[in-house]
């Protein structure tokens, strides 16, 4: 697991903001930092974030090493601005009232996440200060602006509905690689384990589960279906902010 925030500070909010961008020297190859970032993403969307190193970085620009540094000064710095700008991707449209863009952001962020899994394995320790995510934030925030919420509540209700976001797409994340490691979907390991299950498990003996089971099976195709979890947790989320916002009105 990575972090953000673990570069220095100063040089870190200078890459994010690009004030100190440097030119290619004549005769080198036209490095910059924005082609250093595309070409980590691009690392970390195929092979994920252990791959990705200023070496690997490099080779994939058929540069030397030490030539990145000029730009970027570590992984650290790095993994912040890739962070920061595959930000820049996610919608920005309006979608109605406060639940409908609730809603939007949610969709929105659970598709960033399936185009950049390595998102989820970068621990945001520190909030990345750079100019797509600032815009980002204060695009999900508008949404909620006059429904009388305080403005804590207004970041509380965006980082839950974003927490739910994240462990959706964590779901979603493992049961690709499963299937993509195990050669097997879902349905195909099913109809090799249920022949075997018949023979031990006694649907006498648990009843709740054999019917819930059953009923969740025959819903899904499958013993569980992280589709299906975002949706019925991302509406059980906005019916209680619903909640929340009727009772700040009635006080």
């Amino acid at each position: 697991m990575e972090h953000t925030g673990s570069g220095d500070p100063a040089r870190t909010l200078a890459l994010l903001w690009r004030t100190q961008e440097r030119t290619s020297r004549k005769g080198k190859p036209d490095l910059s930092v924005d082609r250093i970032v595309q070409a980590g993403i691009a690392i970390a969307d195929t092979d994920g974030l252990k791959a990705l190193s200023m070496r690997r970085v490099a080779e994939s620009l058929g540069v030397g090493t030490m030539s990145l540094y000029t730009y970027v000064p570590g992984k650290g710095e790095l993994i912040d601005v890739m962070v920061d700008t595959v930000q820049q991707a996610t919608g920005r449209a309006e979608a109605g009232g406060w639940r409908e863009h609730l809603a939007y952001v949610a969709r929105e962020n659970l598709a960033l996440h399936r185009r950049h899994p390595w998102l989820l394995q970068v621990a945001p320790s520190r909030t990345v200060l750079g100019p797509q995510v600032a815009a980002k934030y204060d695009f999900e925030l508008r949404g909620l602006e006059g429904i009388g919420l305080s403005d804590v509540e207004m970041d509380s209700v965006l980082n839950l509905v974003l927490g739910h976001v994240q462990n959706s797409a964590r779901g979603l994340t493992a049961a690709a690689l499963t299937e993509k490691e195990t050669g097997l979907t879902d349905q195909q390991w099913w109809d090799a384990a249920a022949p075997v299950l018949m023979t031990v498990f006694d649907p006498a003996r648990y009843p709740v589960a054999a019917r819930v089971g059953g009923a969740v099976g025959e819903a899904h195709q499958s013993a569980y279906s992280p589709e299906h979890s975002f949706e019925f947790g991302l509406e059980m989320i906005l019916d209680g902010v619903a909640k929340l916002i009727s009772a700040r009105r009635v006080g």
